[in-house]
């Protein structure tokens, strides 16, 4: 059976795949602005899975993996920490590391053909690439959310204008799936649109997957996205869990390659 742990900034989600991808048991609980309180709420979570036999872990990060275990979260100030010592006292198996949004992309761009980008906009924008079923060497430098751009006569960094989360603070929401209405569609579009044909130029895919919380709206605003010649743009399959489910075909992809070995 394989582990996931996607680490995100509000809740980290917890779910134990069997090697056929069924998800067999599943917890998640906030993640603690502390860094001590978090280890000591996930060291708790996970006692609940250590009576089954766990062949691989697979931890989403929200920021840069450094040297598998050492990482920089982009949420939080927890930078240079180590997750892998707890997590290796609980399971006696190979720990891998990776960054959320690249997961994303393995899942979101799995069995699709050519280059896929996937944009999940939620706290901020974070992005992966992927290939032939793998993350791109490149999609772990990939941080399209603090590119700038002008809009409403104001230069900010595309996340400020486009995440779900400054789209909620402009309309006074509490999600921003609960928009509906025509000219707010019409004006989430022109916010998504401000980056993608940068990202379309620099790194050429077939397909972009918007994902996040705006993936969940996607079809009420891919009407008014300008078109980018040569790209498809697709909903996500699992808005709410495109990071989890990259963390088990990772898992599977590894174990695969070391039966090979």
């Amino acid at each position: 059976m394989y582990l996931g742990i996607d680490v995100g900034g509000t809740k980290t989600l917890v779910a134990l795949f069997s090697r056929r991808g069924r998800v067999v048991r599943r917890r998640k609980f906030k993640t603690a602005q502390g860094y001590r309180t978090f280890l000591r709420d996930l060291e708790v979570c996970l006692k609940d899975f250590k009576k089954y036999k766990v062949e691989s872990v697979i931890v989403a990060i929200p920021g840069t993996v450094q040297k598998n275990y050492s990482v920089k979260f982009g949420n939080r100030k927890w930078d240079h920490i180590d997750l892998f010592t707890p997590i290796k006292k609980l399971f006696d198996c190979p720990i891998h590391f990776e960054n959320d949004a690249s997961l994303g992309a393995l899942y979101e761009g799995y069995r699709l053909s050519g280059r896929v980008v996937f944009l999940t906009f939620s706290t901020g924008i974070g992005g992966g690439i992927v290939e032939r079923n793998r993350i791109l060497p490149e999609s772990r430098k990939f941080e399209p959310g603090h590119k700038k751009y002008e809009y409403n006569g104001r230069v900010k960094e595309w996340e400020d204008i486009a995440a779900a989360s400054a789209i909620e603070n402009y309309y006074h929401v509490d999600c921003a799936t609960d928009l509906r209405k025509k000219m707010a569609m019409e004006d989430v579009a022109k916010r998504v649109y401000l980056g993608l044909p940068d990202v379309a130029k620099k790194y050429r895919p077939d397909t972009i997957v918007l994902g996040g919380p705006l993936g969940k709206i996607f079809k009420l605003y891919m009407k008014y996205l300008p078109e980018i010649s040569g790209v498809k743009y697709r909903r996500p399959k699992r808005p709410n869990e495109s990071v989890i489910y990259g963390c088990y075909l990772l898992a599977k992809q590894k174990l695969n390659s070391k039966e090979r070995e």
